[in-house]
């Protein structure tokens, strides 16, 4: 899925990626407000990864993401 629709999305992104990531605050997703490097950052200090590891779990994630997420 493209990052744009996640990011236009990011309401309702926000509960996936908290299942996803369940270190991550309600305020740390308010910061990071669709903004994928914010978010990378986040997962690196709440999860102790390196910058690659926090990407390729994003990237992980970004491939399952569905259209009816959204909806």
């Amino acid at each position: 899925m493209n990052w744009n629709i996640i990011q236009g999305n990011w309401k309702q992104a926000k509960g996936k990626f908290k299942e996803q990531w369940g270190k991550l605050t309600d305020d740390d997703l308010d910061i990071i407000n669709g903004r994928r490097d914010q978010l990378t950052g986040k997962i690196q200090e709440r999860y102790g990864l390196s910058k690659e590891d926090a990407e390729k779990q994003i990237n992980e994630w970004q491939n399952r993401a569905s259209d009816d997420w959204f909806h």
